[in-house]
């Protein structure tokens, strides 16, 4: 069975995302405590929480009159997730020309350097 395809975070609705990522569940009152600036309005998180309630990124349950809301997709899912909606629409389906095009736009790091000849190397090796 295939993973269930989702719409795309947006800027704001990620915003929202780490902070429950960070706090595991959280009310609209601690989601906007946890925000960072610029401050939002307490309706703007709590329609925030309930789009991504119905895009399948977090549920909610009854905490007497205030919801609880927790992710239900871990950030590390929902990175694939975005990378793969990138490389589909701007790099022809290729991860190897979306690394190229980040290793183009600026050098890399002494550290991600050796990472990515580590790399290299270890699918050389796989090739042989």
């Amino acid at each position: 069975m295939g993973r269930e395809k989702r719409k795309p975070l947006t800027k704001a609705e990620l915003r929202i995302m780490e902070v429950l990522w960070q706090l595991r569940s959280a009310t609209v009152a601690d989601v906007l405590a946890a925000t960072p600036e610029p401050p939002l309005a307490y309706t703007t998180v709590l329609t925030m929480l309930r789009i991504l309630e119905q895009k399948g990124f977090l549920e909610r349950r009854a905490d007497g009159r205030a919801h609880t809301y927790f992710p239900i997709v871990e950030r590390d899912d929902a990175v694939g997730s975005a990378v793969g909606d990138l490389v589909r629409s701007f790099f022809g389906d290729s991860k190897g020309e979306l690394a190229v095009r980040l290793i183009a736009e600026s050098r890399p790091s002494d550290d991600e350097l050796a990472k990515i000849k580590a790399l290299i190397s270890r699918y050389e090796g796989d090739q042989r």
